[in-house]
């Protein structure tokens, strides 16, 4: 199964300058929950945005700079080649940045949404999801405290 993983604003924002917009803490532990043991792919400027590879997951990068080759990382030139390194039967999921969610929609079974209730000045965006072709199965709402400055609903939708 492919999964796309996002935290996203009420407009879709889902970063500006290669940075997250917010910090909460909940969210980083639901994507390490959800993440853990499995192959995530991203974008280089996605990888880059993190100070060292996340533990216990196998990183698919994605560049089109044959220069780049990170140590314990998979690097590759596309989408297509970084569905080819999936093994069968394995799920994964594709965590950013921004061009990489909107090539791979189309392409996944699912999506694991954090929405942040609050709109934010971005550069970066998370593609529509139309209600047309995903379904919400679940969601479960977390206010703002002290330690999240947002309210945000964690949501799992599936393709209709």
């Amino acid at each position: 199964m492919l999964i796309q993983i996002a935290a996203i604003a009420e407009n879709n924002a889902i970063g500006k300058n290669n940075e997250l917009l917010w910090h909460l803490p909940d969210d980083f532990k639901h994507f390490k929950a959800l993440t853990t043991g499995y192959y995530i792919i991203m974008g280089r400027k996605t990888f880059e945005s993190f100070p060292k590879p996340l533990p216990n997951r196998t990183h698919v990068i994605i560049s089109r700079n044959k220069k780049f080759d990170f140590e314990n990382c998979i690097t590759v030139k596309s989408i297509e080649e970084a569905l080819k390194v999936i093994p069968k039967n394995q799920d994964a999921y594709i965590i950013g940045g921004a061009e990489i969610y909107k090539q791979t929609i189309a392409l996944a079974d699912k999506l694991e949404i954090t929405r942040v209730h609050h709109t934010f000045e971005a550069d970066a965006f998370f593609p529509a999801i139309d209600s047309k072709i995903w379904k919400l199965e679940k969601e479960s709402f977390h206010p703002k405290d002290e330690k999240h400055q947002y309210s945000f609903t964690f949501q799992t939708y599936t393709r209709k």
